[in-house]
């Protein structure tokens, strides 16, 4: 089985922001991630991605969020969702925007 798209959205939230999400079903996990879900979600404001959940091989699931990147607890797809979508809140709140 190859990998099947299951969500390619990319939205537009200010004139210089927007939010990317793209998932993907796999044949099998990516390790140390042990579901088969590939997925990348980015806001990126002024050309600079300053918020991102991924996972990728080797180091699994985790976010970014500007420089620091930390372990991600990846429980359900609509779970990695809204604390992307949190996250997303929170940053626009301490970084002035509304």
């Amino acid at each position: 089985m190859k990998a099947v798209p299951l969500l390619r959205r990319r939205v537009v939230v200010a004139v210089d922001a927007f939010v990317e999400m793209v998932i993907w079903q796999i044949p099998e996990p990516v390790p140390p991630s042990t579901h088969e879900l590939k997925y990348r979600l980015a806001y990126v404001v002024g050309g600079k991605c300053v918020l991102r959940y991924d996972n990728e091989r080797g180091t699994g699931d985790h976010r970014h969020a500007e420089a620091a990147q930390e372990p991600y607890n990846f429980s359900t797809p609509d779970q990695l969702m809204a604390d992307f979508e949190s996250d997303v809140a929170r940053w626009n709140h301490e970084h002035g925007r509304a």
